[in-house]
Order: C-alpha cells, then sequence, then structure tokens
C-alpha cells in the first residue's frame, strides 16, 4: 500500500479530515477516494463535493463557472482502469492512464481551472486570462486525448 498507513474514520470525520488534507495540498478538485471489498471485484471510486454546490448555483444564475474537474476525470479513471483488469483488457487500461495523463499535462503546461490558478499565483494576483472555465478546460482535455488516442492507438479519435 502507497503511503504507508491506513487511516479509518467515521464517515463525518473522514469527510472533514480528508478535505482538510486535500485543501492544505492546493484544491478539493484534486482529491478522490476509492473504497475496494474484500473479493477485489467491486470498487467505489468518489470525489470530493466542497465546492460544486456553490458553482452549480453560479451556473443556473447564467454566471461564468470554472469547476476543477481533475477529480472527476481521475474518479472515472480508477474505475476504468479496474474494469479494465477485471476483464483482462489492457487497452482499457491503457485508456484510462492516458486520460489521466492528457489532464495533467495540461495543467503542468499552465490550462488549468482557477482554484489552481489561485494555488500558483496566489489570491489576489490571478486574473481571467490566467485560467480556463469548466468548460474551456473539459474541452482542452478532449482535444488533448483526441491527440494522445491517435499516437497511441493509430485508429480514428474518439
Amino acid at each position: 500500500m502507497e503511503g504507508g498507513f491506513v487511516w479509518a474514520c467515521k464517515n463525518y470525520d473522514g469527510d472533514i479530515q480528508s478535505d482538510f488534507v486535500a485543501q492544505g495540498f492546493g484544491s478539493l478538485g484534486l482529491m478522490t477516494s476509492v473504497l475496494r471489498c474484500p473479493d477485489s471485484k467491486t470498487l467505489v471510486a468518489d470525489i470530493a463535493h466542497g465546492t460544486v454546490t456553490k458553482h452549480y448555483r453560479r451556473h443556473k444564475a447564467g454566471l461564468e463557472t470554472s469547476t476543477n474537474s481533475m477529480a472527476t476525470i481521475y474518479t472515472w479513471t480508477k474505475g476504468i482502469r479496474h474494469r479494465g483488469k477485471l476483464d483482462d483488457n489492457p487497452k482499457l487500461s491503457l485508456f484510462a492512464t492516458t486520460l489521466e495523463t492528457a489532464a495533467l499535462d495540461l495543467v503542468e503546461a499552465g490550462y488549468m481551472t482557477k482554484d489552481l490558478a489561485l494555488c500558483v499565483k496566489g489570491f489576489g494576483n490571478v486574473q481571467r486570462k490566467d485560467y480556463l472555465n469548466t468548460f474551456e478546460f473539459i474541452d482542452k482535455v478532449a482535444d488533448q486525448m483526441n491527440t494522445k488516442y491517435k499516437q497511441l492507438f493509430m485508429e480514428e479519435a474518439v
């Protein structure tokens, strides 16, 4: 097991403490959690929910949002990779890894949502040009994934 320890908490305590730790490393939008059953077949992956309600209200009001979708992407890839393992489907597992890499490469290249821009530049120093809104980021990930997919699978893009 990576990390070298297991931190067992009651549900509420675990929610609060894990959100606290995630925020200390930059953003709740980067945190996922995974529960595995002893049978090694059943897996539940979940994301932090911290600011999503606030962003949804902004979206419903017609305002721009910059919701970090990295945790959602990684939650899906955990499930996809697990399905690939269960089905002995290495292409599916590779797809999951490729999607993670596509998203991470963008952030490392400076394409990020507002929460990450605040971590990089500091509060009060972020301008609109420094980050992507929710849809811009997802579109950028899709473009990056299309490029990587073609390179890996030498097939038509998704």
